[in-house]
């Protein structure tokens, strides 16, 4: 391998950012296996939980898939771009990251770049997970499905790059990085929501669910599901994700340019 003039200007933001896209996702391509593996864990709960809350609504089937399945879709985006951390990581423990770094490319791009391709495996996996639910009586509004998994792109993006950042944080600790991805991951699912109704809940945990930006995605997803765009929970939702993903990139940016 020939060595990076690490004193080469850089090609443009645009164009970085593509090729650390193309870079990134190339071994979704060559292990597609991978993007369906993944969604084991939300197939179980999808499959564990919903005969529960289907016989805590008296048998009505296709009223708790339309209440639990985008739910689910939300906790695809959750675990996929939460964990994206650990990729890096393992590039910085093997020496991978370092010669990116010196190579010619924006510190930027090398964020957002990772950052778009978690959009990838979210789509194919939110589809997938609608498509499972389908024949079990869930009824999907195509636009409304189109709508909310562009929404949780846009989480994903903002999600996956604090994911990022905590990765570069804790180089030095990868326990770290799980103690902390443990710690924050359950409290934000179970206060969204996106499991159990919150409604009859103790009030501390209704506070909490307020303050969860999941909780607004994940009432986004319910209406944008059933083709409600009118809903007022829809622009609380596309905020929420507005709001990560602004958010993310620039905490993931900062710490990509501090990288050494």
């Amino acid at each position: 391998m020939s060595t990076i003039d690490a004193t080469a200007r850089p090609t443009g933001f645009v164009r970085d950012t593509a090729a650390v896209f193309v870079r990134e996702s190339r071994p979704l391509v060559r292990d597609p296996f991978s993007v369906v593996f993944s969604l084991v864990q939300p197939l179980v709960f999808l499959g564990l939980f919903g005969p529960l809350l289907i016989g805590a609504s008296g048998g009505d089937v296709a009223g708790t898939l339309q209440w639990f399945v985008p739910g689910i879709l939300v906790m695809v985006a959750l675990f996929g771009t939460a964990s994206t951390g650990a990729n890096l990581l393992f590039e910085m423990q093997t020496g991978s990251h370092e010669r990116t770094l010196v190579a010619p490319l924006s510190r930027s791009a090398l964020l957002v770049g990772r950052a778009l391709k978690e959009v990838v495996p979210l789509v194919i996996q939110g589809t997938i997970v609608v498509l499972v639910a389908v024949p079990f009586g869930f009824r999907v509004d195509v636009p409304g499905l189109v709508a909310g998994l562009a929404v949780l792109a846009v989480f994903g993006i903002g999600f996956g790059a604090l994911s990022y950042a905590l990765a570069l944080a804790c180089r030095n600790r990868d326990w770290m990085f799980w103690m902390v991805h443990q710690t924050l991951l359950f409290p934000l699912m179970i206060l969204s929501g996106m499991l159990l109704p919150l409604e009859d809940g103790p009030e501390w945990m209704q506070v909490a669910a307020a303050i969860n930006p999941l909780s607004y995605l994940v009432d986004a997803e319910r209406a944008l599901l059933g083709g409600d765009f009118a809903d007022p929970s829809v622009f609380g939702g596309v905020i929420a994700a507005a709001a990560t993903c602004a958010i993310g990139v620039i905490v993931g940016v900062r710490s990509m340019r501090r990288a050494r």
